[in-house]
Formats: structure tokens, sequence, C-alpha cells
């Protein structure tokens, strides 16, 4: 196995971790919503951007550092890890402007085509959110030697 260097060691758990927070800020926002607390779903959901980008910008580091780290799983475990990581992959690349959409028509106040375009990106964001920890704890501690 690839041994990541000492100084990039951190930044596979903090991925993790803002994967994580991600997914619950977007599971309390959608709440909040359904609540009718239009101010507090507000912030969650730009909060969920934010860890969401901040996600994206210390993965795309560790990554340009590190590069790619191999899956060690044997049998059983390489085609669930490989199908849990496409469909995140492609999720991935999709859900940017999913989400740049949404957000644009919320601030528009266009509300009617923001719920509109939201049902999907809801979803799909916190799919990703939830795989991107999955595919973390897979690659880096179920399967690791």
């Amino acid at each position: 196995m690839m041994q990541v260097p000492a100084q990039y060691a951190i930044y596979p758990v903090l991925d993790a971790s803002l994967n994580a927070t991600s997914a619950v800020l977007l599971v309390i926002a959608h709440r909040k919503i359904k609540q009718g607390r239009l101010a507090a779903h507000r912030a969650l959901m730009l909060t969920a951007l934010g860890t969401s980008s901040a996600f994206l910008a210390f993965y795309l580091y560790y990554h340009y550092h590190v590069g790619s780290v191999p899956f060690q799983g044997k049998g059983w475990s390489r085609p669930v890890y490989f199908a849990i990581l496409i469909s995140h992959t492609i999720l991935a690349a999709a859900i940017v402007p999913l989400i740049i959409v949404t957000l644009s028509r919320a601030f528009r106040e266009r509300f009617d085509l923001h719920r509109r375009i939201a049902r999907w990106t809801y979803p799909l964001w916190l799919y990703v959110s939830i795989t991107g920890v999955v595919v973390y704890f897979m690659l880096y501690h179920l399967f690791a030697p």
C-alpha cells in the first residue's frame, strides 16, 4: 500500500468530516424549510455550501500532492467499493452546476423554480456527501492493511 506522507495524513479525515458535516447540515436545513423557517434554512444551506466548498479545496490539494490512493479490499468488497465510488464521482461532478442553479434561483427569489430543482439537488447532494464518508471509511479503515 502507498504510504501517505505525514504532512498530508490529516486530509482524508478532514475531508470525511466536512462531508459528514455537510450531510447533517443538509438534513437539518431540509427540516427547517419544511417547518417554514426560511432564515434558518438559508443559513444552514449556506453553511453546507461552505463545508462542501472547503471539502473540495482540501480534496484537490491533497490529491494534487499525494495522488491516487489504491483500494486494498479483495473479493466482494471491490465491486461494492467501485460501484459506490463511480456513482459518487459522477454525481459529485453533476451536483456542482445543480447547486449553483438552485442557489441562484433562491437568491433571485424565484422560489417556484428553486423548489423544482431543489427536489433533485437535495437528495443528490446528500448522497454525494454520505458516499464521500463511505468511500473514506472503506479506503482508509475497512480494508487498509
